[in-house]
């Protein structure tokens, strides 16, 4: 990316220290910065302190560890559990009641009537369950909450953030006010809204334009439906720098613009008692653990591997989605990078790979005894030089379809109602909800830049 700074990739540990652990501990096995999770958790209440009923309820689903829950739970967090499992841990360690946030979909009886059981703070995810949670239970609790879906894209600016539309999760907007009416008139006293919208966000901006979002939803069920909304989930979303050319989110900045949101929605309309919830996972953790592995193999064929002696069952997202994870060789973090590699695990799977093409610096490599030739080496420098010039063209011919698309724009602006999914406005429904023509069916893209090829 062109203008942006790169962050260190450090390793909170060093190669003499694992040295040591791997002396009682063999590799692979995962490591914690125990500081790093509490200075972390510490911000977080700090950046929210301004809303006396706020609450972090951390996504189990994330890490579930029960000696890390203990340690969040010293910071006053409860628990986001979507299944049974994670229920049964978050009781495990002493979280119960409403300091549970159960939010799941597709919900098993039996998984509702533990949460009720425990006493968590239910989050329906479609208007059915209404009637299905209260015939599993007998009775429906006097405080629900509904996940909100508004469906379309999620935009900031020109930026497409996410697709929610195309989520299987939550109620429509139609959806929300018909389900609080019906909760309402079966005796339902406190209502909550909740919503996740964009999935690991590197910007200071998502938490406080789903928050206005939220906030104005609130606004306006709790006046044409008269429910009381105690609370508003903003859930997770708030993501963490995987590559070096990313910053991480400032979450005191973060918590000030939800604020200023809060007072200019809820307060002017009478609303400030208002709790503020949170479900962030990978931003409690993701920043503070390692897992530790060793090269076991190496392999010189169509391509160069290293094998390790972790796998996907220790990291799954490289798999899963082909997710940067970065990777660190102890003892030689300073050196360039200028060797391309797999890097490969042992399971009877192709995708079970923690990187692919990932450039390693040749001093890192022979330390790990990797024998190199001057013709290999040559050769892959001759290989790194024509990926960068190959992104160096992609990277213009971006910038020639962004100019592009803003002299569309402006020709087209004046007589064009549009947004991330309708290339032309023709009209709303009653609820709000736009249609018209929709840019895949003009065989256009909102967001050309967003083309390679």
């Amino acid at each position: 990316m062109e203008n942006r700074i790169q962050m260190e990739k450090k390793a909170f540990v060093t190669r003499e220290l694992v040295e040591e652990i791997t002396k009682t501990y063999p590799t692979p096995f995962h490591i914690y910065d125990e500081r790093g999770i509490r200075e972390n958790a510490e911000a977080l209440r700090e950046a929210f302190s301004w809303n006396p009923g706020y609450k972090e309820f951390f996504a189990v689903k994330a890490t579930p560890n029960p000696f890390l829950i203990r340690i969040l739970k010293e910071y006053g967090c409860g628990c986001d559990c979507s299944s049974y499992t994670e229920l049964m841990l978050s009781n495990a360690v002493g979280i119960k009641g409403e300091d549970i946030m159960f939010s799941s979909n597709d919900t098993p009886a039996e998984e509702f009537l533990l949460a009720a059981e425990l006493g968590a703070i239910i989050n329906l995810d479609d208007i059915t369950h209404i009637d299905f949670l209260e015939k599993t239970l007998g009775y429906l609790p006097k405080t629900l909450s509904c996940r909100f879906n508004p469906g379309g894209y999620f935009s900031m600016g020109t930026d497409i953030m996410d697709n929610p539309g195309d989520a299987k999760y939550g109620f429509t907007r139609e959806q929300m006010f018909e389900g609080f009416r019906i909760l309402k008139a079966k005796g339902v006293e406190h209502f909550g809204i909740h919503a996740f919208l964009a999935s690991n966000t590197v910007t200071n901006e998502y938490y406080p334009v789903l928050a206005r979002q939220l906030f104005e939803l609130a606004v306006e069920l709790q006046r044409q439906t008269g429910a009381h909304i105690s609370f508003v989930n903003l859930s997770g979303g708030i993501g963490i720098p995987y590559t070096p050319d990313q910053e991480p989110n400032d979450i005191r900045l973060i918590g000030e613009k939800v604020r200023e949101a809060y007072e200019e929605i809820l307060g002017s309309a009478g609303m400030g008692d208002v709790a503020v919830y949170t479900e962030l996972g990978r931003f409690m953790m993701g920043p503070y653990g390692h897992l530790v592995t060793k090269v076991i193999h190496q392999k010189h064929t169509h391509k160069e591997y290293l094998g390790v002696d972790a796998c996907a069952v220790n990291l799954m997202r490289p798999a899963m989605y082909g997710a940067y994870h970065h990777i660190t060789v102890l003892g030689r973090e300073g050196e360039a990078c200028d060797h391309k590699y797999d890097v490969t695990g042992s399971l009877c799977e192709n995708n079970d790979k923690f990187a692919v093409d990932r450039m390693k610096a040749v001093a890192e490599l022979q330390m790990l005894g990797v024998s190199l030739t001057k013709e290999q080496i040559d050769r892959e420098k001759a290989a790194v030089k024509a990926y960068q010039d190959i992104q160096k063209a992609k990277k213009a011919k971006r910038k020639r379809l962004r100019e592009q698309r803003k002299m569309q724009k402006s020709d087209i602006a004046d007589y064009l109602e549009q947004d991330d999914r309708f290339y032309y406005i023709a009209g709303y429904t009653s609820g709000g909800a736009p249609y018209g023509v929709t840019w895949e069916e003009m065989g256009m893209s909102p967001y050309m830049e967003d083309c390679d090829d």
